[in-house]
């Protein structure tokens, strides 16, 4: 005697990776905690330029490529868009508020750090447009890092710029793995249960 074996149901779908943490609120904490570094690290380094380079002094470092000279900007990072300082602060004011939105939504380590890099070097030069002279919304800008004469920023610049490098590196990658998913083969589908029609004729 036999028995009719009830269909096997298929196995469950993997589930895909949610990214680093287990929360939105964990990622959004280590955006915050990377921000607060890098909001510390450009203050006190600013502080002791503003103490120590007050003079009009340089300081060249070992590789005579970087100086160390005191410059205030009311422009943008290293020293760009002078004489936008409103636009630049309103600007800098609403990335500094997006970027925690994002941060919730963060499905990478890469993505994670980037921002907070971003959030920490944006909140750092508005820092300055709010507390420094000539008053807030205006305020200068701290600089002291020369790049041989190109320009000259901060650590929050830098902050900046890695932040950007990082997004075009997460953009180009995400970009390769789906043209290596549009060029995969696709599976066959699979025939209909019976065999087809015609054979069994």
């Amino acid at each position: 005697m036999s028995t009719a074996s009830s269909p096997v149901p298929p196995p469950a779908p993997a589930r895909a990776a949610s990214g680093p943490g287990t929360s939105p609120v964990k990622r959004l904490l280590v955006v915050l905690v990377l921000a607060a570094v890098i909001i510390g690290l450009d203050q006190a380094t600013k502080q002791w330029a503003l103490s120590g380079l007050a003079d009009g002094r340089t300081i060249t470092l070992p590789t005579g490529f970087i100086h160390l000279h005191l410059l205030v900007n009311a422009g943008a990072a290293f020293s760009f868009a002078t004489g936008e300082t409103w636009f630049i602060t309103v600007c800098a004011s609403a990335a500094v508020l997006a970027i925690p939105w994002f941060a919730f939504r963060a499905r990478s380590w890469l993505l994670v750090v980037a921002l907070g890099l971003l959030l920490g070097g944006a909140a750092g030069n508005l820092i300055d447009r709010l507390a420094r002279a000539p008053g807030p919304g205006r305020g200068r800008v701290v600089d002291f890092i020369d790049y041989h004469g190109w320009f000259t920023g901060n650590v929050a610049d830098i902050a900046i710029v890695v932040s950007a490098a990082l997004l075009i590196v997460r953009a180009a990658v995400i970009s390769h793995r789906e043209r290596r998913a549009a060029l995969a083969p696709r599976p066959a589908r699979d025939e209909p249960a019976g065999g087809d029609p015609a054979k069994a004729a």
